[in-house]
C-alpha cells in the first residue's frame, strides 16, 4: 500500500483516535464518554467505540460516575495504572537513586542505595530496580523500560557507555549485561541530558525548542536541546564541555589519565569552593564529589544572603562560566541558557543575571540565562520522563499498522 493512503486506513485512524483520547485522559484525569467525544471531535457512537476498544485491551477503566441531568449518571474513565510500569535511575559516583512510575507518571516507589562498597554494577542496578518496583506494588515483569543517567559518553549507534570519568566500573558491555539480568529494555543517557528532558518538560525551558543547559557541580556538563530533540553528537561527546580548552588553567592532554579537564578546573565545585574561600566563605574539605557539589553550592548561598560583601564571589564565577557559555552561545546561538547542578541552581538569578551580562559584553551573542526551574532530582525526573515517552508510543500505538 502506497504512503499516501496509508493515513486513510480505518486501522490507522483508529489507532489514532485511540492515542489522543489516552493522551486526553492523562492530562485531563477522569472522562465520560461523550466527554472524550466532544474534546476529541468525535461523535458519540464513535467515542463509545474508543472506551470499548481502550478497556478491552486493559487500558482505560470505569473510575466512578458523573452525576447530573435527567437518566443514569455518566461513567467516567481513566488510564489504568497498572497497564505498564517504567523506572528510571540515576547513577552517580557514591550512590544509585531509582524510582518506579506508573503509565500514568505517579511515582509509587523509590529507593536509594550506597555504592561504596562493591565493584559489582550489574548488581548494584539490579537490585535498586527490582526493589523500586517491589514498593511500588509491581513486578518486575510488568517493568517495560529502565533508563540510567550516568555520567560520561552514551555511544549513539550501540547504546552502551563508552567513557565515565567518575564511574571507573562501569564499562562497555555493560548494557547487554544488564539487559540480560532484567529482562527488560534498559537504556544508558547521559545525566545532564536527562535534566534537559525534565527542565523541557516541567522546568524552566518549558516551550522552548531550543536552549542549552549548563551544568554546574561537582563537575560542568552540556546539554544541547535543537528543534525540541536532544543532540548527542557523532560519538555522543556533545556538552561535555569540561572539557572545553580556556586560558588560565592547564590544558591535559591525555584524558585518560584521569587529569581534571580545563573548564572543569575553572568551573567545577572545586573552583568554586576554592574562589568563595579567597573572599571569605569558606566551606569544609569534601573529598566526596556529592559532599563536594553541595559544601561549594553552600559556599555561593552564602555569598548571595551576604549581599554586597558576596558580590565579588559571584562576579568572579560569572566571568568564569562565562567563558563556556559563550564559546557554545556563539556557536549554536540559542534563545535559552539554564544554569542547573548544585552550584547553579543555588546561584539562581543573581548568577544568572551576571552570566547573562558577562556573555553579552564578550560576545555578539545575547541569549537570556537563567536559574533552572528545578529544585528536587532533575536527572531522575528525566529518566523517568524518557522511559514514559516511549513506553507509552508503544502501549498506547500499539494498534498502528
Amino acid at each position: 500500500m502506497s504512503a499516501t493512503r496509508l493515513p486513510g486506513t480505518p486501522r490507522l485512524l483508529r489507532a489514532l483516535n485511540d492515542r489522543a483520547a489516552l493522551e486526553l485522559l492523562l492530562e485531563r484525569g477522569p472522562l465520560t464518554r461523550a466527554r472524550i467525544g466532544e474534546l476529541t471531535g468525535l461523535s458519540k457512537v464513535t467515542a463509545s467505540q474508543l472506551v470499548e476498544r481502550l478497556e478491552e485491551r486493559g487500558l482505560v477503566a470505569r473510575v466512578g460516575e458523573q452525576a447530573g441531568g435527567r437518566g443514569p449518571n455518566a461513567q467516567l474513565y481513566a488510564v489504568r495504572p497498572g497497564s505498564a510500569y517504567v523506572v528510571g535511575v540515576d547513577v552517580g559516583a557514591e550512590r544509585v537513586v531509582a524510582a518506579c512510575a506508573d503509565i500514568t507518571g505517579t511515582v509509587a516507589g523509590r529507593v536509594e542505595q550506597s555504592t561504596r562498597d562493591t565493584d559489582d554494577p550489574v548488581g548494584v542496578v539490579h537490585n535498586a530496580v527490582v526493589q523500586a518496583a517491589s514498593r511500588a506494588g509491581a513486578k518486575l515483569s510488568a517493568v517495560r523500560r529502565v533508563v540510567l543517567g550516568t555520567p560520561g559518553l552514551v555511544d549513539p549507534q550501540t547504546g552502551d557507555i563508552t567513557f565515565a570519568f567518575n564511574l571507573p566500573r562501569w564499562h562497555s558491555g555493560l548494557l547487554a549485561a544488564l539487559r540480560e539480568d532484567l529482562d527488560t529494555p534498559v537504556v544508558f543517557e547521559n545525566d545532564v541530558n536527562l535534566a534537559a528532558v525534565a527542565e523541557a518538560q516541567s522546568g524552566a525551558a518549558r516551550d522552548t525548542a531550543d536552549f542549552v543547559l549548563v551544568w554546574v557541580d561537582a563537575g560542568v556538563g552540556l546539554a544541547i536541546v535543537l528543534g525540541g530533540r536532544l543532540h548527542h553528537g557523532s560519538s555522543g561527546a556533545a556538552g561535555e564541555i569540561g572539557y572545553l580548552p580556556v586560558p588560565g588553567v592547564p590544558i591535559p592532554r591525555d584524558v585518560s589519565r584521569r587529569a581534571k579537564p580545563a573548564f572543569q578546573q575553572l568551573a567545577g565545585a572545586d573552583a568554586v569552593r576554592a574562589v568563595a574561600a579567597e573572599h571569605g566563605f569558606a566551606t569544609p574539605d569534601a573529598a566526596e564529589q556529592g559532599v563536594a557539589a553541595a559544601r561549594a553550592a553552600e559556599a555561593v548561598g552564602a555569598a548571595i544572603a551576604a549581599g554586597d560583601a558576596g558580590a565579588p564571589v559571584l562576579d568572579e564565577l560569572a566571568r568564569r562560566l562565562a567563558l563556556g557559555v559563550a564559546s557554545t552561545c556563539v556557536v549554536l546561538d540559542p534563545p535559552l541558557v539554564v544554569l542547573a547542578g548544585a552550584v547553579g541552581r543555588a546561584g539562581g538569578a543573581a548568577l544568572a543575571e551576571r552570566v547573562q551580562r558577562e556573555v553579552a559584553a564578550i560576545t555578539l551573542v545575547r541569549p537570556r540565562v537563567v536559574s533552572t526551574g528545578l529544585t528536587e532530582e532533575p536527572i531522575l525526573r528525566g529518566a523517568l520522563r524518557t522511559a514514559l515517552d516511549a513506553v507509552r508510543d508503544e502501549v498506547f500505538g500499539s494498534t498502528v499498522g
